[in-house]
């Protein structure tokens, strides 16, 4: 049950939060709970007291795309338009963020002005540039990544457009498809805070992919007829993280199981376009080695991620453009009102592979010490901090029909029910929908 306790005469705070993905929607929904007097929807430890008081929380979410999107679903959702269906959700149109209370803008962030607690908004559809004052402002606007790593789209139906013509051209192929790249990651690690092990929830498990390896075993397993390379420049993939051998080799087995052929130690030093007599556009590749190769479609996985920082002072950043953190996720750089702002998810400069589930974790815990901070400041008692731990080392792909994993503890594991345990029948989607409880609607 929730608490009853309000606390008499305490004015509505005003939360900004940037970024509607999985750590900024944690983030809201961590908030709304506690708010309202209950124990946050993430937590593992349900025997846990309920806030000692219940503070008016006024949540506004800004975000470039009109709704929440699967991120780690990729691979698949844009090479297949019925999944591509369920991997996006307009924020309207969800029923765990229709009685939430939580504000939505459609538009970016152009600049902050910490001292005054202030954020400069373009607004997408109005096209205005308005000025929103905040309390607390949550930075969770992630890293931007170039296509067919993620959808360029920012609305659903434009998304779904995307995937179908990107589908209809790997169906089109005619000399099949070529994937560049097999160590770049997608991300999640589903509640890291469970112990592992533990039967309360699956999510101790690990949901990680490298682009290039899922984006290959997924084209092949839709379409099957289609010849599927993927090309790595490394001796064996996966080879930017310290992952085992026998992890990669796994990994490499599963694709060619499921039919994918592999080129690894080369890299591709030349493409170029090719007109056959029938009017169709192939593409001659060169290798390091001097071999030749043609192909009717070539799709990188190897580009860069791109900190989406620039709207932020550089004294909140690090050289790389990542948002310095306290284990708090309070800001940790020489700016002013610190305690006041917080960052969740890929754009945090934290060590550990990043992950959706890691951002979800971040979420909670910055709802918590934010909600815990004006507490304080309107109760005057003494905050219960919640501090971020690195994170581990772990991994899970879906390769095909199967799915391979690697821990410390476990070492490497395979095969098709770890892949249902991890993945489910729809990339984890379902995973993360059930987690933050978008399908049902926020208890009063």
């Amino acid at each position: 049950m929730p608490s009853n306790d309000g606390v008499p005469g305490a004015r509505s705070y005003r939360v900004l939060i940037i970024g509607g993905s999985y750590a900024g929607l944690s983030t809201a929904l961590t908030l709304v709970d506690l708010s309202r007097g209950r124990i946050p929807r993430f937590s593992y430890d349900r025997e846990i007291a309920p806030p000692a008081h219940r503070i008016p929380v006024d949540i506004t979410v800004i975000d470039e795309r009109d709704g929440y999107y699967h991120l780690i679903g990729s691979p698949k959702s844009l090479a297949c338009e019925k999944f591509a269906s369920d991997s996006w959700t307009r924020f309207q149109d969800i029923p765990g963020l229709k009685s939430s209370g939580i504000n939505f803008i459609r538009g970016s962030v152009s600049s902050v002005d910490f001292a005054a607690k202030t954020a400069h908004i373009d607004e997408t559809d109005t096209k205005a540039k308005r000025n929103e004052s905040y309390d607390y402002l949550v930075v969770g606007s992630g890293l931007r990544r170039t296509f067919p790593t993620v959808p360029q789209s920012q609305v659903r139906a434009d998304f779904i457009a995307e995937a179908k013509s990107h589908a209809e051209e790997i169906q089109n192929s005619c000399e099949g498809v070529v994937v560049v790249g097999g160590g770049e990651y997608s991300f999640n690690f589903l509640n890291p805070s469970l112990p592992c092990g533990s039967a309360k929830l699956i999510f101790c498990r690990i949901i990680l992919g490298a682009v290039g390896v899922e984006m290959a075993a997924e084209l092949k397993i839709l379409y099957p007829d289609q010849k599927i390379t993927l090309i790595h420049s490394r001796n064996r993939l996966l080879s930017s993280e310290p992952l085992p051998d026998d992890f990669a080799e796994r990994v490499e087995s599963c694709l060619r199981e499921v039919g994918v052929e592999t080129i690894l130690g080369q890299r591709v030093v030349d493409t170029t376009a090719v007109d056959t007599e029938n009017g169709r556009r192939v593409w001659r590749l060169a290798l390091a080695d001097g071999r030749e190769l043609m192909t009717g479609l070539v799709l990188s996985a190897i580009s860069r991620s791109i900190p989406t920082s620039t709207y932020l002072p550089s004294d909140a950043l690090n050289e790389d453009g990542y948002v310095k953190i306290h284990p708090s996720l309070q800001l940790s750089g020489s700016i002013p009102n610190a305690e006041s702002h917080y960052c969740v998810g890929d754009l945090a400069a934290w060590p550990g592979i990043k992950r959706c589930g890691g951002a979800m974790h971040m979420g909670h815990y910055a709802g918590h010490n934010l909600y815990e901070h004006l507490m304080a400041q309107s109760a005057g008692s003494k905050p219960d901090v919640k501090n971020l731990n690195p994170f581990p080392n772990v991994i899970g792909l879906a390769v095909g029909k199967k799915a391979v994993s690697w821990t410390p503890d476990e070492g490497t594991k395979h095969g098709e029910e770890l892949m249902t345990s991890l993945f489910g029948e729809d990339m984890g989607n379902s995973n993360c929908w059930n987690y933050m409880q978008l399908g049902e609607a926020c208890k009063a």
